[in-house]
């Protein structure tokens, strides 16, 4: 047994790199699950709004369920096997995922709505190819907090049979008195984390080339309008109209492709 970062201990049967494949796949597996139920449920919310409320109450109070004792509820059901994780991760990350998604597509304008009916788009294409696409900022931001939630809980399944991943390690750092394991165990799970974060982030700027990529670039557009239009106040001259400041005579000869 060996004390160092990247040194595991026998007992868990995994290298390093493969506690961290079994993490995220832990991790991503109930993300990805509760994505593909959010859709047509947020949808279903979307469409009879009655429904909202109590969806959001189901999923909230799913997600007040403490994690370590819906692990214990569902051995009985499961056994002390990645199931028996991977359900719970997947039903709390419904509690973002709903919201986010309903607000997302209602954050569409009605007048895109019209424009879609008027098209002749069915609701099903409509939502998949219209909604959708336009609600991917505010599905991303749930995806993000989904993520980095699901990876920080899948520890707690090394309590029930060793299905925490690198959450084992924790316990491996007491019963070996090794604290270079917990080290290990938070410093890579933190590192993870980070990582999927900012790899989402990256995907969703792809996904959205509409979108300003920084505050900071839209700030220095907004800067440089507000110059131009004190260059014009400088000149005299009105920020739209063109109409002199100083009640003098505006000049109103015509210019090319005007009528008078």
């Amino acid at each position: 047994m060996n004390n160092g970062f990247f040194n595991m201990p026998s007992d868990l049967q995994h290298s390093y790199l493969g506690l961290i494949g079994l993490h995220l796949q832990e991790a991503l597996l109930p993300v990805a699950i509760g994505l593909l139920l959010s859709l047509p449920i947020a949808q279903l919310c979307v469409r009879f709004k009655w429904l909202y409320p109590p969806v959001l109450w189901a999923t909230t109070v799913l997600y007040a369920i403490p994690s370590l004792a819906f692990f214990v509820v569902l051995i009985d059901y499961t056994g002390q096997t990645k199931t028996t994780v991977v359900i719970p991760l997947s039903l709390y990350s419904l509690v973002v995922l709903v919201p986010a998604i309903v607000d997302g597509v209602r954050s569409v304008s009605p007048e895109t709505h019209a424009a879609a009916v008027a098209m002749g788009i069915g609701p099903v294409r409509r939502y998949l190819q219209v909604e959708l696409p336009i609600a991917v900022p505010a599905i991303f931001a749930g995806l993000r907090v989904a993520t980095v939630s699901s990876i920080s809980l899948v520890s707690v399944g090394a309590l029930i049979g060793n299905q925490g991943a690198l959450g084992n390690l924790l316990q491996d750092a007491m019963t070996f008195h090794r604290p270079i394991y917990a080290v290990s165990s938070v410093v890579t799970t933190a590192v993870l984390a980070i990582l999927a974060d900012t790899a989402l982030v990256l995907v969703r700027v792809a996904l959205t080339p509409w979108l300003p990529k920084s505050g900071r670039r839209a700030l220095r557009g907004r800067d440089r309008a507000n110059g131009d239009a004190g260059a014009d106040r400088g000149a005299g001259k009105g920020p739209a109209t063109g109409e002199p400041l100083d009640g003098g005579t505006t000049d109103v000869r015509p210019t090319a492709g005007s009528t008078l």
